[in-house]
């Protein structure tokens, strides 16, 4: 294997640079230092962990738009999406470097005269994360404050496809004055860096967001040392529109979840569910709105749609849409597609399709692009039925003015993060993951620092 590999702007095949990657000699060694400063880190008090979080929150701040364009170079969103980003991965830290302050613990009463009975929480020790390309700034970041904050020292290893955000901020830690073993950056191919890490007897946590057969088999392959595991899977979001919903609103909410970074999110909504009294109307306004969205290169002005990250990605896009118009499915807008194999760029028109069925395999298979498939239903109870039809549980959406309707989608819909007239319900004080196949743990709100803290539970008797 070379020891380097390149990174290129999906949006132009342009090389943007070459990254050593590191041998696994010095993976191991990253993970031991890592593993050697925890006992100092964590012994740092909370209030200056604190400080010190803060501190690379400024920092960061102080250089967004330089890590922006990185962003939008090596992964191809809009510059005003990366802008975004870069503020999300800040509201992470901001958040967590109140949290640190706040791990308490408890006296609980003792059924003995003689005894006393304490409980206090503690760092558990080298954290591994493994994060992915569609968000290089947050998803790092929502694992990093939280560990940091908790006590625990880092290590990430992130996309091949968007390391040099993940670098940066790295970077940034370290003059914020994070020490350099407590927070670190390995680049590899994931296989071989996720085997390290899983193997390690000095990592004591796995956190990962990525698809589901990786986390899958990173909880196997964690079992042997008995690490614990943050999971943040695939996602196959419904969006289900109510005879009763506003229609303009939830189009406008519609395009802003299916649409954000291409639709490469796992949580923008995949199937779009609309009762069948409605949908002609809300089809037509959804595909008016989408023909407004500008496709290119996100370092231009005035860009929506950026391009898919990679071919196999572009290819998996074109091959649901096929199935689907061959099945049936009408294109409303979109099917259109600008790329250049020789370059290595691949844009897709944002695509409405109507009349879409359960026979198509985009209403089984996550897509991660800009179409918006749009079937219909009858009754709440086979919109809940369709929408529920998945392994997968992370993200769910509906619209209704109704609360009738919209007491029983929350509660009979089986997903973690769920949007009522709400198409961006994701917030650092607020915990996200999923359900079934989408996921183990949370990340955000007071929920997201505990998969990095120790229950340690104190007796003291003969008092």
């Amino acid at each position: 294997m070379s020891n380097t590999f390149s990174v290129y702007n999906p949006a132009t095949g342009d090389l943007v640079k070459d990254v050593k990657v590191n041998s696994e000699d010095e993976i191991k060694q990253a993970i031991k230092s890592g593993h050697e400063s925890f006992k100092k880190w964590s012994a740092i008090n909370a209030h200056e962990r604190s400080r010190l979080l803060r501190r690379w929150s400024q920092k960061i701040q102080e250089n967004k738009e330089s890590i922006a364009e990185i962003m939008t170079m090596e992964n191809g969103k809009p510059l005003k999406e990366s802008l975004g980003e870069v503020d999300y991965a800040t509201s992470y830290i901001d958040w967590y470097a109140e949290e640190a302050k706040r791990i308490y613990g408890r006296t609980i009463p003792a059924s003995s005269e003689s005894k006393r009975i304490i409980v206090n929480r503690q760092p558990i020790g080298l954290v591994a994360a493994i994060t992915p390309w569609n968000f290089p700034a947050a998803m790092m970041t929502r694992k990093a404050a939280p560990a940091l904050a908790a006590g625990c020292t880092f290590i990430v290893k992130p996309a091949m496809e968007t390391p040099l955000t993940t670098i940066r901020l790295i970077e940034l830690a370290h003059e914020a004055g994070i020490p350099t073993d407590a927070v670190q950056c390995v680049n590899g191919k994931g296989s071989v860096v996720g085997e390290l890490f899983t193997s390690s007897e000095f990592v004591r946590k796995i956190t990962f967001t990525g698809s589901t057969p990786v986390g899958k088999q990173l909880i196997k392959n964690s079992a042997d040392t008995v690490k614990h595991v943050t999971m943040e899977l695939g996602g196959h979001a419904p969006l289900i529109v109510s005879e009763d919903a506003d229609l303009d609103f939830a189009v406008t909410q519609t395009v802003a979840s299916k649409f954000r970074n291409a639709g490469q999110t796992c949580v923008c909504a995949n199937r779009i569910i609309v009762h069948e009294s409605i949908v002609d109307v809300f089809a037509e306004k959804l595909a008016k709105e989408v023909q407004k969205l500008t496709i290119g290169n996100g370092t231009e002005e005035g860009i929506d749609i950026g391009p898919i990250i990679n071919k196999k990605g572009y290819e998996k896009i074109v091959s649901q849409v096929n199935d689907a118009i061959e099945k049936g499915a009408q294109v409303l807008t979109g099917n259109e597609y600008n790329i250049d194999d020789e370059k290595g760029f691949y844009f897709v028109h944002p695509t409405v399709l109507k009349n879409v069925d359960s026979s198509m395999t985009i209403m089984d298979e996550e897509t991660f692009g800009p179409v918006a498939p749009i079937t219909s239903f009858k009754d709440m109870e086979e919109a809940v039925e369709v929408a529920n039809s998945t392994p997968n549980g992370l993200a769910a959406y509906f619209f209704t003015n109704n609360y009738k309707t919209g007491t029983y989608l929350h509660e009979h819909l089986n997903f973690g993060i769920i949007g009522w007239n709400d198409g961006g319900p994701s917030a650092a004080h607020a915990p996200f993951g999923g359900m079934k196949e989408s996921g183990l743990g949370r990340e955000g709100g007071t929920e997201g620092i505990e998969p990095y803290l120790e229950t340690k539970y104190l007796s003291i008797g003969n008092l």
